[in-house]
Parts: structure tokens; C-alpha cells; sequence
């Protein structure tokens, strides 16, 4: 089987992962470098470096190195993109749970029937 990755699939799957997901959730305040982001991790900074690389890979943060530090900065385009489908996928569910609660109420009303 062959793997697509779309950006907005490369996003998903870069936040599949808790680790990150909390990098993202840090990055929100501010950016931060590497270092930083790394501390309360319990493991070792190749690791780490390698969700960072994921999560550049997906679009979902951009790193720039000035001298020996390297910053990372969250890409707001990227998970508003995530974020817009997850808002169509609500809608699309709750408008099926209220069809459902409504044909529920009233089994016999055609209204609901496809």
C-alpha cells in the first residue's frame, strides 16, 4: 500500500503523537529553541530532533538556526487547515445526530426518510 501524504495528511499524522502535540501546544505562546522545547522530554535529543523533523516535514512548524541555536516557530496556515476540516467533520456529524434524534422522536414522520 502506498502512503499519501497530503499536507493536510503529513499535519494528522505529526499530531498523532503526544510528544508533538505538546511541542505544538508550547510553540503556541512562543517561539522556543530546540533546547528548550527538549527539556521535559525523557529522552535523548536525537529523538527528539526527530519529532521536530516531522513536525517540520508536515508544515506544521518552521525552525531557523542564528548562530548555534536553533528557534522553532509554529505555522498558524498549517493547523488552521487541520482545523477547518475537523470544523466540516463536526458539522457533518452533529447534523447526523440531530437527524438521528429527530427520526428517533418521530419514526413515521417521511420528513426524515432518505
Amino acid at each position: 500500500m502506498e502512503t499519501c501524504f497530503t499536507p493536510l495528511n503529513a499535519a494528522f499524522h505529526a499530531l498523532s503523537d503526544p510528544t508533538r502535540r505538546a511541542v505544538i501546544s508550547r510553540l503556541m505562546t512562543s517561539p522556543a529553541p530546540v533546547k528548550e522545547l527538549a527539556a521535559p522530554f525523557a529522552m535523548g535529543l536525537p529523538a527528539f530532533l526527530k519529532h521536530l523533523r516531522v513536525l517540520e516535514n508536515s508544515g506544521l512548524i518552521t525552525t531557523e538556526k542564528t548562530g548555534r541555536t536553533r528557534t522553532c516557530r509554529v505555522q498558524m496556515a498549517r493547523l488552521e487547515e487541520a482545523e477547518a476540516w475537523l470544523g466540516e467533520q463536526r458539522a457533518l456529524w452533529t447534523a447526523g445526530a440531530d437527524r438521528l434524534a429527530s427520526y428517533r422522536r418521530n419514526p413515521h414522520d417521511t420528513e426524515h426518510r432518505p
